[in-house]
């Protein structure tokens, strides 16, 4: 589903002493399949912009157009609810929603509220199950005995286990170590990759948007500060630090060998092995020119 925004302005308490500008004109275009990470500091109108994709919030001004559905101040869509059902939102600490007796209720719940056939849903518990990385062995269990990386992955469970076709991840991997963050996010890519989603990333993390995203916008005072490919936005070190963001840590540690070494060695979202080819390649050179 492709997703536009012309001209969106959302403020909070409006014609109020407590006014609040939360985004101020924002207008972009997220193509059908693509993955483009949102990234700005708290009170850059990420958490708002994201309330506008499911239809928790329409805007004050412009215009928001989910596919076929369109938001306006003045009017929704007619069919709310099969937007909800086609965007999928995991909010920050998704565990905290959990709320039914079993795994099964809870992965369950809702397909069961979209009216999805019994059958049906048996067969995307059993496959979400087992994508999210659970054991079978796990549904009858309360989700409140289990682990904290397991209660998220319940919760994500059943936010997938609607079939939405764009998925929004609202800081999924807050609170994880970093293995449980990259096993996470790497769940999340190949989801991505192999259902054909439209997903959205809102993150604080540098590395996750330069790894995973094919577009990145960045977020500032709620107006949009830049946007394009993670290769040409994240790199740009001043521009960055304007809006107190930094550069990811590979490319601060490209930028910190072209100062020791004098060679330039462009950031192409490169692996980390193939870098190190990069490297040796670079220092071979520079040992047979002494």
């Amino acid at each position: 589903m492709d997703i536009t925004f012309k001209h969106v302005s959302y403020i909070y308490q409006r014609k109020t002493p407590f006014e609040h500008k939360a985004i101020d004109d924002l207008s972009f275009h997220i193509p059908t399949g693509t993955f483009t990470a949102i990234i700005g500091h708290t009170g850059s109108g990420k958490s708002t912009l994201i309330q506008h994709l499911n239809g928790l919030m329409r805007p004050s001004e412009g215009e928001v157009t989910i596919g076929d559905y369109r938001l306006t101040h003045d009017e929704k869509p007619n069919h709310m609810k099969a937007l909800r059902n086609r965007v999928g939102v995991v909010f920050q600490y998704p565990e905290h929603q959990l709320f039914e007796e079993t795994v099964k209720k809870d992965i369950a719940f809702g397909p069961e509220n979209f009216q999805v056939p019994e059958k049906e849903i048996e067969n995307r518990v059993r496959d979400i199950t087992q994508e999210v990385g659970l054991s079978e062995e796990l549904l009858e269990r309360s989700p409140f005995d289990l682990s904290g990386g397991q209660m998220r992955r319940v919760a994500i469970a059943g936010v997938l286990a609607t079939k939405p076709d764009v998925l929004v991840l609202d800081e999924p991997t807050a609170g994880l170590d970093p293995r449980g963050q990259r096993d996470m996010m790497d769940m999340f890519y190949d989801m991505h990759k192999r259902q054909g989603l439209t997903t959205i990333l809102v993150t604080h993390s540098m590395e996750d948007a330069v790894k995973y995203a094919d577009h990145v916008m960045i977020l500032n005072n709620g107006t949009k500060y830049m946007e394009g490919k993670p290769e040409d936005v994240l790199t740009q070190r001043e521009a960055l630090h304007n809006v107190q963001l930094d550069v990811p840590e590979m490319v601060q540690f490209l930028n910190a060998f072209s100062d020791k070494f004098g060679t330039q060695i462009p950031f192409q979202r490169q692996s980390e092995a193939d870098l190190a080819k990069e490297i040796r390649d670079v220092l071979k050179g520079a040992r047979r020119n002494e």
